[in-house]
């Protein structure tokens, strides 16, 4: 029996003036599952989560949550379902002038009826030890390393028991080992809570880790749908040279430019 869908993208388009980042898209996302999105830079990997939080609207599809239509919604219905989705920025997103505790307290306060301190801070103990941050209450995110301010932020964004985390590469800017415990953590909340995960990187090595399924977007378009061994056994050109890292030919044109056409004259 399949599983069930819990978000769904219906023709889904997004364009920006002329240009077309989104085109036609249309995918279901399973329920308790991690989706890893990649493909190269500019293909609108992360435009497209975004619009499952509805942080943009669509030019042209639907946006479906539950079953229910979701971009259409006013920014006072959207409040009801961003509650059950947490979103982790590629940045952390943390505010600098609140400590690791206000940080992860914050959606808490502002989403639910728990008014007691001690019940609050008894909350934010219990996100922090899941991700392996408690004792860091008091700090200040400026004290904090790279890899656990988004540790921090993914506590935060596990405040409210949300549904479905959406993560914007979560292991950019980490060294190799920080990045492997940011992916060990996605597994663990996965886990632990039953939560969906969208997950956008271009870290193969972590997709292929974390994701039940992995979606390879191309110039608008999905161009692979599957398992980790479904995209390394891809014969498509595209496929490969992004998992390999290689540069194609037409990429390869913008740089052959003659030293001789761009030397400067010293003899002026």
């Amino acid at each position: 029996m399949q599983n069930e869908g819990i978000i769904e993208l219906k023709g889904l388009t997004k364009r920006f003036g002329e240009i077309v980042v989104l085109n036609d898209i249309s995918l279901t996302f399973e329920k308790g599952k991690t989706t890893v999105i990649i493909g190269p830079s500019g293909c609108g990997k992360t435009v497209l989560i975004k619009h499952i939080i509805v942080l943009l609207r669509p030019s042209g599809g639907e946006v479906y949550f539950h079953n229910q239509r979701i971009d259409n919604l006013d920014e006072k219905e959207l409040g009801k379902v961003r509650t059950q989705m947490g979103f982790l920025f590629q940045s952390g997103a943390l505010f600098d002038s609140m400590t690791v505790l206000e940080n992860v307290a914050f959606p808490v306060r502002q989403h639910t009826q728990i008014k007691d301190p001690d019940k609050i801070d008894e909350l934010v103990k219990m996100k922090l030890t899941l991700v392996g941050m408690d004792g860091f209450q008091n700090y200040y995110p400026a004290r904090l390393s790279g890899g656990q301010r988004k540790r921090v932020a993914l506590a935060r964004a596990i405040a409210l028991n949300p549904e479905v985390i959406l993560y914007d590469e979560p292991t950019t800017g980490l060294d190799p080992i920080r990045a492997d415990i940011i992916n060990e953590l996605i597994l663990k909340t996965q886990k632990a809570l039953g939560i969906t995960s969208i997950v956008v990187t271009h870290d193969m090595g972590s997709a292929c880790k974390i994701g039940d399924r992995i979606i390879m977007l191309h110039n608008g378009k999905v161009l692979v749908d599957g398992n980790a061994d479904t995209i390394k056994n891809s014969t498509l050109p595209e496929v490969q040279r992004f998992i390999k890292g290689e540069v194609s030919e037409k990429d390869l044109e913008g740089l052959q430019v003659s030293f001789e056409d761009i030397k400067i004259d010293d003899k002026k």
